[in-house]
């Protein structure tokens, strides 16, 4: 009889305990937003016929599972471009980025920074990337910084390799001494 207690006893306290955890599933479940996934420490490969092209490594990223899917990093990113030898060609930061699945295009702010293979850089609040044409822009304020100037300007397009850009509207040029002896 006391073995039929205990195996009741025991019973009961695993079925309330079903029963709480059915109901904090169900609170979870009617409470939680699913089209939100969110990640931390996290790194993206994009790659083209199975050859990594693109790493995006940031503290934090959301995806936002809608009609137009789109990635938040509202803790900053990094993007580092590879060539086809997997060699680092050019990189990104920025303290913000969205990135829109459907589109190919990725918006950078606050604190863009552009290096490329030549070590030239730019230096802009603001950077579209448009995956399909190939090409970075801004139509904010840019600075671009190379081995033998400093030019300023309002807006500017490049390849998305940052080799070859066009500033729109020149605001100042200087010129840098080489520190070669």
């Amino acid at each position: 009889m006391q073995k039929l207690l205990f195996v009741c006893f025991f019973l009961s306290l695993i079925l309330s305990g079903c029963n709480s955890s059915i109901n904090g599933v169900n609170y979870v479940t009617t409470h939680a937003n699913i089209n939100i996934e969110k990640g931390k420490q996290v790194e993206i490969d994009y790659s083209d016929k199975g050859v990594v092209r693109i790493k995006a490594i940031a503290p934090t990223a959301t995806r936002f599972v809608k009609e137009k899917p789109y990635f938040e990093f509202s803790n900053g990113i990094k993007l580092l471009f590879y060539n086809a030898e997997h060699k680092i060609e050019n990189t990104l930061t920025a303290k913000y980025a969205t990135a829109y699945e459907n589109s190919h295009s990725m918006t950078a702010r606050d604190s863009v920074v552009v290096i490329n293979n030549k070590g030239e850089l730019l230096n802009t609040d603001e950077l579209i990337w448009d995956e399909e044409k190939k090409i970075i822009y801004s139509n904010s304020f840019v600075k671009i910084t190379t081995a033998d100037e400093i030019i300023y300007g309002n807006g500017m397009t490049a390849n998305e390799n940052f080799t070859d850009y066009v500033i729109k509207n020149i605001t100042g040029k200087i010129k840098v001494k080489s520190n070669e002896l």
